[in-house]
């Protein structure tokens, strides 16, 4: 049976999101008390299990764009971020919740002066998850379109740095969906352990980024990650969990170090506590690129709020010259 990436990915996504959505800024030193090992519901937000939050939302929404544009459309990306905001679009029961500020706030400025290109945050601020973590769709679509020999990488990763500045219009931001694409790619293309392949992926995004000495400040936010088989052995204390987007990406690329399986490394996600259905969300895309929708739980998948809708948004092609990728 021919894989489905963009099934494998999205699901993970959303499954990690809402595996973590009740537990949303519980303490670590909650967690160890009552650790979370299955899909619940409630919690936070008070709302049934499956259910998912503007991790997933944006993901879907910006998926959609791209099925309905047939490419990276950044103003129809906005317009449909605005659905989500405004009117409860992309959402599990009509309404959009747990909304991040820096987001919210990018919206609101596209709404008043739609304009892609000044929308986005710029600051130190700008520097939270909120681009990170909806970033899977754009990462899909660019690695197939290098694959078709249609774009350059340095057009795939202008295209991931943009839809990141929708919002967060920060290099570092936009920098670590960099390196969030260059370990889809590697999952993807490359064979053997996943230690090997997220480090074959960092190792392209630091040539990458070095290739402009400008890059090198904020490159070394993420020099942790630059050695991971060092980095794997850090201890937990030393992770954190928290909305910063380093912090998440590190999170996320640990506990996929330090699991064997989609199930454990997504419950390990959310037992750091914090920021828990982002950080899960993150690493459940890079964990089902990994192990496949096969190996996300069919207990979980079975809760999934609008499961069916979401799974038939994943059925996405791209076809060339009569081949179908």
């Amino acid at each position: 049976m021919k894989r489905n990436i963009w099934l494998d990915g999205i699901m993970g996504v959303v499954v990690g999101d809402a595996l973590g959505l009740p537990v949303q800024f519980m303490s670590r030193e909650e967690l160890v008390e009552e650790p979370v090992t299955d899909m619940i519901g409630f919690g936070t937000f008070n709302m049934p299990a499956g259910s998912w939050s503007d991790d997933s939302s944006l993901t879907l929404a910006t998926l959609d764009s791209i099925r309905e544009c047939d490419g990276i459309d950044y103003k129809d990306i906005m317009e449909r971020f605005a659905d989500w905001l405004v009117e409860g679009k992309y959402t599990p029961f009509g309404k959009s919740y747990d909304q991040g500020a820096t987001c919210i706030k990018a919206i609101t400025n596209y709404i008043e002066n739609p304009d892609v290109e000044t929308c986005g945050a710029t600051g130190e601020y700008a520097n939270g998850n909120g681009a990170l973590m909806r970033i899977m769709p754009v990462c899909l679509w660019a690695y197939k379109k290098e694959k078709l020999n249609e774009w350059t990488q340095k057009e795939a990763l202008e295209a991931v740095h943009k839809v990141s500045a929708l919002t967060h219009n920060h290099l570092r931001s936009q920098m670590a969906c960099g390196i969030y694409y260059f370990m889809i790619k590697s999952i993807l293309e490359n064979e053997g352990a996943l230690l090997k392949r997220l480090q074959d992926g960092v190792d392209n995004a630091v040539a990458f980024y070095h290739m402009d000495n400008e890059n090198q400040v904020q490159m070394s936010f993420y020099h942790r990650l630059m050695h991971l088989e060092e980095f794997k052995n850090t201890s937990v204390g030393k992770i954190a969990s928290s909305g910063y987007v380093v912090d998440s990406i590190e999170a996320a690329v640990w506990c996929l170090l330090n699991t064997n399986s989609l199930k454990d490394c997504l419950l390990k996600a959310v037992n750091l506590g914090y920021d828990t259905d982002t950080v899960a969300a993150i690493a459940g895309g890079l964990a089902g690129l990994y192990y496949g929708y096969k190996d996300i739980p069919e207990e979980w998948l079975g809760k999934v709020q609008k499961r069916e809708w979401i799974e038939e948004m994943c059925n996405m092609e791209i076809k060339k010259d009569g081949l179908t990728l």
